[in-house]
């Protein structure tokens, strides 16, 4: 199989990277391993205005570095490699803008662990899921907001990326909605790779969300706050901006358990 170390090995200070994730219904076939416990399709989440959908997938492969050209050479190996065994349905090249902002306007991923807390929220055991990924395109209605009604729907200023309290009932912010507890009320967090995306000649622009998390239901409950919401009823604001495209769950094995599956 084609290895990262091909590509990575020609310029080591790029930080080239490839994650690969198994969907549910291809495990069995792929791996002849037990199913995580968590590991299904992803469930399309219906609110009364906005859906979540449920596409299908059963490889991901996502693929990062801070050069376009290694990860570009990664994937011809890669697509030389697999050849007619897969069938390419969703390929999006994300980059980075400006200082880690979204297309929005503000800095996404403010709530992602750091240091010693990034194991606790991404390494699962055996029996738990990683990672879910999905797509959504932005709207042009959005800039037509004033500054002051895009920070309540987003939770934070826009400029200076600080957090703001949401009011004391009624509609939650992004930043709100997007925060889960358990029944202790502690938080579990989970680690978003998002990236902006999309072409201003087509007219489609918006974020590639992907999210890694130890706990599948961590996941599934936000996007159930987002979309019903919480109340029930009030959805995710940030929602009357953006189209969902996809929706995917996959199981991210270890290095060493993807190199176990190459040699048998």
């Amino acid at each position: 199989m084609t290895s990262p170390k091909n590509v990575s090995i020609r310029d080591l200070g790029a930080s080239f990277a490839c994650t690969v994730g198994i969907g549910s219904d291809v495990w069995d076939r792929v791996t002849g391993l037990p199913r995580p416990a968590e590991l299904h399709p992803f469930p399309a989440v219906k609110g009364a205005v906005h859906t979540a959908v449920s596409t299908p997938g059963d490889l991901l492969f996502h693929i990062r570095s801070e050069r376009r050209d290694l990860c570009f050479e990664f994937e011809r190996q890669l697509m030389d490699l697999l050849g007619d065994a897969v069938t390419v349905v969703d390929e999006t090249v994300g980059f980075r803008y400006f200082d880690v902002r979204d297309l929005l306007g503000f800095v996404d991923g403010t709530a992602n662990p750091v240091g010693p807390a990034v194991p606790t929220s991404i390494i699962v055991a055996e029996e738990n899921i990683p990672a879910a990924g999905g797509s959504s395109s932005s709207c042009r209605t959005w800039h037509a907001l004033q500054t002051e009604q895009q920070e309540t729907i987003i939770g934070r200023t826009k400029l200076d990326n600080v957090e703001l309290d949401d009011a004391a009932s009624g509609q939650r912010s992004h930043k709100t909605l997007a925060t889960i507890e358990d029944e202790n009320g502690d938080e579990h967090g989970i680690l978003r790779d998002n990236m902006p995306f999309g072409s201003p000649g087509s007219g489609e622009f918006g974020t590639y969300f992907i999210g890694y998390s130890r706990r599948l239901w961590v996941i599934e409950r936000m996007l159930q706050c987002m979309f019903v919401g919480d109340p029930p009823g009030l959805h995710d604001r940030l929602l009357d901006f953006s189209k969902p495209l996809t929706g995917t769950t996959f199981f991210a094995p270890s290095a060493s358990l993807l190199a176990s599956l190459d040699s048998d």
